[in-house]
């Protein structure tokens, strides 16, 4: 049997009815859909995942209108190609260009489109996986209304659509005598992470696969969808925006002791097979979360993150599997960076002063000619089980009674806070 174009593409929606899932942006009840059914189409930005529909909202905006549709990739469009859009808009008084991958478009192709989006002529509807606010030119953005973040779709929508599929006589499968349980379905629509694409081609990769018996019924087996489901990826590009979301969503679960879902997004992460980028958040967690209050921790994670780079993937999980749990569960502080930041703070502000004399270096002929020397070294006086302590100025005489580091009553640091406090009051009473 000849199939001629994908599945994906021939269930592209014909209509703001025929779309799945997006509610919150193109419900009913929404401004942007009102606005569209009157007629008027404002340039916008589509950010979002791969597969959430981002084409197909696109198109089915240009189905509802009466306005010429194009569609234009920034990787691989150039000049002559915004130039041909120009002159469409001119002839055809205004046109809407869906731009896919905006995040791509070049200085040069900004600068001889903007005006004509400016003027109205050409309805821009931009379409990217990157964040907008870091990726997409500010000059761009400025000129696209409204930024619609469109979200992956739950099993629920998928199976929507996939039943659709299955019985769509004129797009989809429906004149072929399918034999597919509902179970197979929520299976499918539970293994894309959010994606239509994936789903309608996963669904269609079962079929086409699947035996067709004497009667012409097509029957999926479970372990041929198995297979399927076991090949596809669901993670995207690592090093895209849902990469490093999902390193800022396993560092506030490691935060938040929620061992689960920081086990969860490590999977994630290492799926993604980027085993350097994991690496290193986990030991900036170790000092940045856990910090002061288990400061053993720290060596920890160094040791677990160095076995998984000499072992490698799949292996290298084992060892950070420990340290995430260990993370989790360990005390937390976050005094020691957050007191460092309070001093970068005070030198930005200009609270800088002269450091103290008696601190400052004598290891050379002339020294004490300008007046440096009379440092009391510590370690000559000692008191109880502390070690080495004497009472003179560190800081600077514009800084001196600053306080920087606040310890908190956490972990190993009630300690250390104690042995602070103790010290203050040495220092206050000999002042």
């Amino acid at each position: 049997m000849s199939y001629g174009q994908p599945l994906a593409y021939r269930m592209r929606p014909r209509s703001l009815e025929d779309l799945v899932g997006q509610q919150h942006i193109i419900g009913e009840d929404q401004a942007l859909y009102q606005l569209i059914q009157k007629g008027h189409v404002p340039s916008m930005l589509l950010y979002g995942p791969p597969g959430v529909g981002k084409t197909s909202f696109a198109n089915a905006i240009a189905q509802s209108t009466k306005l010429p549709f194009y569609s234009l990739n920034a990787t691989t469009s150039g000049k002559k190609d915004i130039e041909q859009m120009i002159a469409n808009a001119r002839m055809e008084g205004s046109i809407i260009l869906f731009l896919d991958e905006i995040h791509r478009f070049n200085k040069l192709q900004q600068d001889t489109l903007l005006p004509h989006v400016e003027n109205g002529s050409i309805i821009l509807i931009g379409a990217t996986t990157e964040n907008p606010f870091h990726d997409v030119n500010p000059a761009i953005r400025s000129r696209m209304g409204e930024i619609k973040q469109l979200k992956r779709l739950t099993a629920e929508d998928l199976f929507t659509l996939l039943n659709r599929a299955l019985h769509d006589e004129e797009r989809g499968l429906g004149k072929q005598r399918i034999h597919i349980t509902k179970e197979q379905l929520q299976r499918i629509a539970e293994s894309v992470n959010g994606d239509a694409r994936k789903a309608l081609t996963l669904l269609e990769s079962a079929v086409r696969a699947s035996d067709e018996d004497e009667e012409g019924t097509i029957t999926v087996e479970d372990s041929l969808l198995d297979s399927l489901i076991g090949r596809i990826g669901v993670f995207g590009d690592k090093k895209g925006s849902h990469f490093y979301n999902l390193l800022s969503a396993l560092q506030k679960s490691v935060r938040g002791s929620d061992v689960d879902a920081a086990l969860y997004y490590l999977a994630h992460l290492l799926e993604n097979g980027d085993l350097i980028a994991v690496n290193r958040r986990l030991l900036v967690m170790a000092y940045e979360d856990i910090g002061l209050a288990n400061p053993d921790v720290g060596p920890h994670v160094l040791a677990a993150t160095e076995a998984a780079i000499r072992l490698g993937l799949p292996e290298g999980r084992i060892p950070l599997a420990q340290a995430v749990v260990e993370m989790c569960l360990a005390e937390k502080s976050n005094s020691a960076y957050q007191s460092l930041d309070r001093a970068i703070a005070a030198i930005h502000d200009g609270k800088t002063g002269d450091i103290p004399d008696h601190l400052k270096d004598t290891h050379y002929v002339g020294a004490t000619e300008l007046g440096h020397g009379g440092y009391q070294y510590p370690h000559d006086t000692t008191i109880g089980t502390f070690g080495g302590w004497v009472n003179q100025q560190y800081l600077p005489d514009e800084l001196k009674n600053s306080q920087f580091y606040r310890p908190i009553d956490a972990g190993k640091e009630v300690r250390l806070n104690k042995i602070y406090q103790y010290l203050q009051q040495l220092k206050n009473k000999s002042n």
